[in-house]
């Protein structure tokens, strides 16, 4: 069964890495509640620059920041909208500042995908 998948690329700094999680584990428990089948959050560990591109570059990396690359799972993009919907409205997720986040949310980046493979 083919999935669709919401991709997710963040310049955390690193002093807000667990500041970060606890968010990332707040959010994620609250796209499960709502029928997400997977929520992933992932801190880089072998990311190097590169000489075109790469996970540093796409967010302009700065010294004192660490990529976090994230997926959510939902059955199709129907679905994937419902959740969102839902997610959206809820008002632990409506009500916060993006002042407060503890990332840079304007280099962050995102999209949806349908998976073409699935081993």
């Amino acid at each position: 069964m083919a999935h669709y998948v919401d991709g997710f690329v963040v310049p955390v700094p690193v002093k807000n890495l667990m500041a970060y999680r606890a968010m990332a584990r707040k959010f994620g428990k609250i796209w499960i509640e709502y029928g997400a089948l997977q929520y992933t959050e992932c801190v880089a560990d072998d990311v190097k620059p590169g000489k075109v591109t790469s996970f540093p570059q796409s967010v302009k990396l700065k010294p004192d920041e660490t990529v976090v690359f994230s997926w959510i799972v939902y059955k199709s993009r129907k679905h994937r909208d419902s959740v969102n919907a839902k997610v959206m409205k809820d008002p632990r997720v409506a009500g916060m500042d993006a002042k407060n986040m503890p990332f840079d949310g304007k280099r962050m980046f995102w999209g949806g995908f349908k998976s073409i493979v699935e081993l």
